[in-house]
């Protein structure tokens, strides 16, 4: 005679009511076009979705495949090129939508924006006669850590806020004018940002990943250098466990527990359980993101590492499922050194620069499809700003003037905004 068991019973019926209830619905809303002549599609949900978007040649489509959902009625569109059709069907427990196009496009990862009584899911898209293939940006988030009411560390003449908000400037600079990368600031100015909405802004924006910029405090003036953490229930030394027990009260950043989301919000701890491939799958990108920026803080000359090797911590920041996402400490500021350091702007640049490059050789490692680093290019491309001078571009991508000048050919030329140049990194 077989025996049942309850409890298995009683789980199983547990996460098919869970299921049912989670079901995401999924319908059109409409086509416009935008005067920049992008054609923007939205899809309206419940809630914000996992998505796992990426683009197809030969024929030419663009696929959203929305986890834990399923479709309100059946997709109805009108023709408006380059778009051909839109069509979706169910798998499983998957919504699949393809995009059919007539040529190659440049197009923008899908986000979503939360309303009162929907999520919109939107994507843009461009015919370009440029592109041969579908093409589309690289999004970095960049949180810098607190801002508003919540000061963080707090130093003899600085604060930790103004600190990380002057680095995430910096590298959104630099990310914003290269050529194929698209950054995203989690906090653009001094206001303060909810712990929760951080990742969960990361997720709605698209990110392809998530870098945090903090500026440590200790009670010891002495303790100094910079560090890079990547998400781990356990703390790998007593640094991070000490991170993560006494700043608990003054830096939300540490506090793992997710605290009661919205009901359209997208759960990170319940999908770590049902998506455990992808989770695993995300500390391990980490890790190597978080190596890529290690290796280049360590050839900055004028930033001391407080630890050599990545370091695990409970931040709860860093607890997207399947977003890349590493926390940089650039230093303590309680430091006398560290502070000079950071309040000076090459201080921070260098930061900023160790970060980019440290991005850039990620994806030299882990190139992302549809994207300028598929074909694993030489150089990237910069466009000059009203106000550069080569010497600071060298010191942001950390080459040489002359460097620059002979890949471009620059002796005895001014250089002028809008002007590409080749970088070779």
């Amino acid at each position: 005679m077989k025996v049942i068991n309850l409890k298995f019973l009683l789980w199983i019926f547990f996460v098919s009511v869970l299921t049912a209830e989670a079901t995401n619905k999924v319908s059109f809303s409409n086509i416009s076009e935008l005067e920049s002549g992008n054609l923007k599609i939205v899809f309206n949900l419940d809630k914000i979705a996992l998505i796992n978007s990426y683009a197809l040649d030969d024929p030419s489509r663009i696929v959203i495949d929305l986890k834990e959902a399923s479709l309100k009625e059946p997709i109805k569109s009108e023709p408006l090129s380059p778009i051909k059709l839109i069509r979706a069907s169910e798998v499983g427990n998957t919504v699949r939508i393809v995009i059919d196009l007539k040529g190659s496009v440049y197009w923008k990862k899908p986000w979503q924006v939360k309303r009162k009584d929907r999520v919109d899911l939107i994507l843009e898209i461009k015919r370009d006669q440029k592109v041969s293939k579908n093409l589309r940006d690289i999004i970095v988030a960049i949180d810098a850590g607190h801002g508003g009411r919540d000061p963080g560390a707090v130093g003899k003449n600085i604060l930790e806020k103004d600190v990380t908000l002057l680095i995430a400037r910096e590298l959104e600079r630099t990310l914003k004018n290269t050529y194929g990368y698209r950054p995203v600031m989690i906090r653009p100015d001094d206001r303060y940002v909810d712990l929760d909405d951080r990742y969960q802004n990361a997720r709605k924006l698209g990110a392809d990943l998530f870098v945090s910029v903090h500026a440590d405090g200790f009670r010891l003036s002495s303790v100094k250098g910079a560090s890079v953490y990547v998400w781990s229930e356990e703390a790998s030394s007593i640094t991070a466990d000490t991170l993560s027990k006494n700043k608990l009260t003054s830096s939300p950043e540490v506090k793992s527990k997710i605290g009661m989301l919205d009901v359209r919000d997208f759960d990170e701890d319940a999908a770590r359980t049902l998506y455990q491939i992808a989770y695993e799958a995300k500390i391990d990108n980490s890790v190597i993101l978080a190596k890529k920026i290690l290796e280049q803080l360590k050839r900055d000359p004028y930033t001391k590492m407080h630890k050599p090797n990545v370091e695990f911590a409970d931040f709860r920041v860093l607890k997207s499922i399947d977003i890349p996402s590493v926390l940089v400490e650039s230093g303590f500021i309680s430091n006398p050194d560290d502070a000079k350091r950071l309040e000076g702007k090459a201080g921070r640049r260098m930061i900023a620069r160790s970060i980019f490059l440290g991005i850039h050789n990620y994806f030299k490692e882990k190139p992302k499809p549809n994207t300028f680093m598929s074909s694993l290019p030489e150089y990237v491309e910069y466009e000059i700003q009203k106000g550069d001078v080569i010497s600071e571009i060298a010191i942001r991508f950390g080459v040489t003037i002359d460097e620059i000048i002979d890949w471009n050919n620059l002796r005895n030329k001014s250089i002028y905004p809008g002007q590409i140049i080749q970088i070779f990194i």
